[in-house]
C-alpha cells in the first residue's frame, strides 16, 4: 500500500470515529436532557400548591317563622334569592322544607 492508500485508510478511520463520537455525544445529551426535564417537572410539582376550590358559601340561616304572614314573607324572600341566582334550586327547596317543617 502506498502513501495515498494509507492516507485514504486514515481518512476513513477518522471519519468513522468522528461519526461514532458525534452519535454518542448526541445520545448522551438526549439522556441528560430527559433527566433534567424529569427533575424540573418533579420540582415544579413540589413547588406548586395543590388547587383547593373555595368552600361553598353558607346558606342563609332559616329565619324563625312565628306567623303565617312571616312564613309567606320568608318564602317570598327565598324565592327572590333563587330568582337572582344566589340560591340554587336544591338550596331553595332545602330552606323551604325547613321553613315549612316549623
Amino acid at each position: 500500500m502506498g502513501l495515498i492508500g494509507g492516507m485514504a485508510r486514515t481518512a476513513v478511520v477518522a471519519g468513522t470515529a468522528t461519526a461514532v463520537s458525534n452519535r454518542v455525544s448526541r445520545r448522551q445529551a438526549g439522556r441528560w436532557q430527559t433527566q433534567a426535564d424529569a427533575q424540573a417537572y418533579q420540582e415544579q410539582q413540589y413547588q406548586q400548591p395543590a388547587y383547593a376550590p373555595p368552600p361553598p358559601a353558607p346558606a342563609p340561616p332559616p329565619p324563625a317563622a312565628s306567623t303565617s304572614d312571616d312564613l309567606i314573607e320568608q318564602l317570598q324572600k327565598l324565592g327572590s334569592l333563587r330568582d337572582q341566582g344566589i340560591l340554587t334550586d336544591a338550596e331553595f327547596e332545602a330552606q323551604k322544607a325547613k321553613l315549612l317543617a316549623r
